[in-house]
């Protein structure tokens, strides 16, 4: 059974061309593809639509012609959404692209169709800068040329590839990969095309690129260059940076999430590290929020601690001593008075209400005056996001201070009235600096980059902190005053 293609004309404005785009297409597509060409005229101001439907209505070509024709102008982007949404309603296995203008040779889709022989390949991709001064002979301005080399060379850094480019617009999909991408979201100017193959490869997509012809005559160019460059420098620094949860933006949300986005970070500064460090060996620990266990887990076979472990998430393992339960819904049932430390690690900005937890808790410790309390939680008040809000950004992301799943945010300010207000006094509060060593690995840079947090922490804990770290311990209630008052004067 043939796979069907969908041979996909986008046409603004072309009625100096597109006929003969049309003709250029080579009939033998149709003998080894259930083929199709879809003309879709982006609300033309000439006669490109009429010279559309004249050329399909007389046209003795093997091809069945599909026409539309936007009512309001869509942009080069939004024409291809329209496209790539009909080849997907009508379950085609390939998409082709072809502009209406020429500038793409149509007589070469057949070489770009042909690598999708191997079920691995997601898109094939016209290059022309393959050949060797083949863009500059074919008629390429010189700046075209040097802009082309030097945004594909940033590119390429950015997302550790080596693409010869990044900007040509002639591209074959299959139908089942743009399905698993949120091209939809893109915008629809002309940096739809860079936008998708970001998305492409975020989703690790198999692109194989071949050589194409260059081709520039008398063609109206409808690219503002400046803009252009850019929206793909702004987008391919947005897609690197929200691997490091610093910006977010949806079009780009694609690799996998894992279940767990917490991660054991005890071989740096971070509040894991701290709690290791400071719990006294042999001590009993409620962990409150204890996620996947490996903190706990860690502090046993270190500290030869003993750990009652809690979290609304049921563990893939039958773990020792714990005990799945909603924090929301108020605290467990257990004995709080036989503990000596409680953590609560990145918990309170989880709940619906922490102002209401503390207090409960206060209520549960009151008379442990043994008890320390570990708390920590993300500071919203960090440079990079106070940085974004300068220029009006501030998105929820998959992790980091931002984290989607967080429902309060604290400054130092905010967390110390929430802690005092519940009934406990500090004893020890800190800035902890960002995880370097999760985004860039644990290396050179990013221990440098940690030592360097460190010391403007000091500087300013409230600017350089990326999550506070503290421990608490419960002050002695009026009531709890009140009956030792009463015990002493009978004594």
């Amino acid at each position: 059974m043939k796979k069907k293609l969908l041979i996909l004309v986008v046409a603004y404005n072309h009625e100096k061309f597109i006929k003969k785009v049309l003709e250029r297409i080579n009939d033998n597509l149709s003998n080894i593809y259930d083929s199709e060409i879809l003309i879709n005229d982006d609300s033309s101001s000439d006669n490109t639509l009429e010279i559309i439907k004249n050329y399909s209505n007389n046209s003795d070509r093997k091809y069945k012609f599909t026409i539309l024709s936007n009512p309001i102008n869509q942009g080069y982007g939004g024409n291809q959404k329209i496209g790539f949404l009909y080849a997907i309603k009508n379950n085609f296995d390939y998409v082709a692209l072809v502009h209406g203008d020429g500038q793409y040779a149509p007589e070469y889709l057949e070489q770009l169709i042909k690598p999708f022989e191997d079920e691995k390949i997601d898109a094939v991709f016209g290059s022309r800068m393959i050949t060797k001064n083949g863009a500059l002979n074919g008629g390429m301005p010189f700046y075209k040329f040097i802009g082309n080399k030097i945004l594909t060379y940033y590119q390429n850094l950015m997302f550790n590839e080596k693409f010869s480019e990044f900007h040509s617009g002639y591209r074959v999909y299959k139908v089942n990969s743009l399905k698993k991408i949120p091209y939809n979201l893109n915008n629809n100017d002309h940096s739809f095309d860079n936008e998708i193959i970001i998305q492409c490869l975020l989703s690790n997509f198999n692109i194989k690129e071949l050589p194409i012809p260059t081709y520039y005559d008398d063609e109206i160019s409808y690219v503002n260059e400046l803009k252009y460059a850019f929206q793909v420098f702004i987008a391919s620094l947005k897609a690197k940076l929200q691997n490091y949860s610093i910006f977010y933006d949806r079009k780009f949300d694609i690799k996998k999430k894992n279940k767990n986005n917490y991660k054991l970070k005890d071989k740096f500064d971070s509040p894991h590290k701290k709690v290791i460090d400071r719990i006294k060996n042999n001590s009993n620990i409620l962990d409150l929020g204890c996620n996947d266990l490996s903190l706990g887990n860690e502090l046993k076979r270190i500290k030869n601690c003993k750990i009652t472990s809690v979290d609304i998430n049921p563990s893939e393992k039958n773990y020792e001593n714990f005990i799945r339960h909603d924090l929301n819904l108020g605290l467990p049932n257990l004995d709080y008075q036989k503990f000596d430390y409680i953590l609560l690690l990145d918990v309170v900005e989880h709940l619906d209400n922490p102002e209401k937890f503390m207090k409960n808790l206060k209520e549960k410790v009151d008379r442990n005056e043994n008890l320390k309390l570990i708390v920590s939680t993300p500071n919203v008040a960090f440079f990079i996001i106070r940085f974004m809000l300068l220029f009006g950004n501030f998105n929820y992301g998959q992790r980091g201070i931002l984290d989607k799943t967080h429902k309060r945010l604290f400054t130092f300010k905010s967390f110390q009235k929430l802690i005092f207000q519940s009934g406990f006094k500090f004893q020890f509060l800190t800035g902890i600096p960002a995880p370097y060593p999760l985004a860039i690995g644990d290396n050179l840079v990013s221990r440098l980059l940690i030592s360097i947090n460190k010391f403007l922490i000091l500087l300013s804990k409230n600017l350089f902190s990326f999550q506070i770290y503290s421990e608490i311990k419960p002050e002695t209630s009026i009531e709890l005053l009140l009956e030792k008052a009463k015990n002493k004067a009978n004594e």
